[in-house]
């Protein structure tokens, strides 16, 4: 993709943000409060969900719901500020301090479950969007100012290049990581335990994640309102379609790029230009500050850390403690 390009898709990125704060004395207050408040709690009960999954995984062991919501909500905070899901790694450490006597492998088989309604979901959502003519069809995305999108698009061989090294890369960690098989895919399967208990699953997750899309679809219904885009269940299906599609890309925090671009197209003719522009940053910019807030607030209450980098040291140095304790004393200790 041409350097000329890429430079237009960050310019218009940035006149998105102007557009945003040229407008703040028009955002209805109101509606913008309530519905961050609805996202909230939209979080807490997707945390509410990941407990259940847990206490199935764990059943013997204590374990508290506030470290649940605290290693959830500053994760999601931390994805909307750092590319490429960095978050979950912190959601992993946070939560194996939460869960005693818990494993990495195990705690990473239960987020999968959490998927499992969100593909679902999304395989609805994705379908209503392609089907209503505003939402650009995969050979239109190299057209889209999304610099991210834009160049996987207008280069697919580069963008299969990527997944292969994905699947590549996915390969070479299992390899790395089962070592021990027969206890890997044992810890693997703890973590999905409460697939195996079906009526459990559906009335302990599945019920309470479809509760908290609802609480999500009142939030975005509310934002388009607190932005003056309008809000209807034909503009929050299409945005939750824009939200889908951000997340296959996660280059940028919380999607930025793809979401503003994505929503600016959709929206074109709903209101005016500058107005659209507006909403399709403002959005992000209010749900990632709410997020980011949160998260920090739990950081600080729940686990006592000062910051996020805090908590990334923390779970270094548990890393090289384990390397160390495995090596054992005899042998020679590792470059870092």
């Amino acid at each position: 993709m041409p350097r000329a390009a890429i430079g237009d898709d960050i310019g218009s990125f940035f006149e998105a943000v102007g557009d945003f704060f040229s407008r703040l004395a028009e955002i209805q207050l109101g509606s913008l409060l309530l519905g961050l408040a609805l996202f909230g709690g939209y979080l807490t009960l997707r945390s509410r969900a990941y407990f259940h999954v847990l206490r199935a995984a764990y059943p013997d062991q204590p374990i508290a719901f506030r470290r649940i919501w605290g290693a959830y909500v500053a994760a999601y905070g931390f994805n909307n500020v750092i590319p490429a899901r960095g978050g979950d790694v912190i959601k992993l450490y946070l939560t194996r301090t939460s869960v005693p006597g818990s494993s990495y492998s195990a705690l990473g088989a239960s987020l999968f479950v959490e998927g499992v309604f969100d593909a679902a979901i999304g395989v609805f959502v994705l379908a209503f969007a392609f089907s209503q003519g505003a939402f650009p069809k995969p050979p239109d995305f190299a057209s889209l100012n999304a610099f991210d999108l834009s160049f996987l698009a207008a280069n697919p061989r580069i963008a299969l290049f990527l997944l292969t090294v994905l699947a590549v890369g996915g390969l070479v960690a299992f390899a790395l990581l089962s070592h021990r098989v027969r206890a890997f895919w044992s810890r693997v399967r703890q973590g999905l335990t409460i697939l195996r208990d079906r009526r459990r699953y559906l009335r302990e997750v599945f019920a309470v994640q479809a509760a908290g899309w609802a609480l999500r679809f009142a939030a975005l219904w509310f934002l388009l309102e607190a932005f003056n885009i309008g809000g209807s269940v034909h503009n929050v299906l299409l945005v939750l379609g824009v939200n889908a599609v951000a997340a296959v890309v996660p280059f940028t925090p919380g999607g930025a790029g793809v979401q503003q671009a994505f929503l600016v197209k959709v929206f074109a003719g709903t209101a005016a230009a500058s107005t659209v522009a507006a909403y399709s940053v403002g959005q992000q910019i209010a749900i990632a500050s709410f997020s980011l807030a949160l998260g920090f607030v739990a950081l600080l209450t729940i686990f006592r850390f000062r910051s996020f980098r805090d908590v990334v040291a923390a779970g270094r140095a548990e890393r090289e403690a384990e390397r160390a304790a495995t090596a054992g004393p005899s042998a020679p200790r590792a470059r870092a």
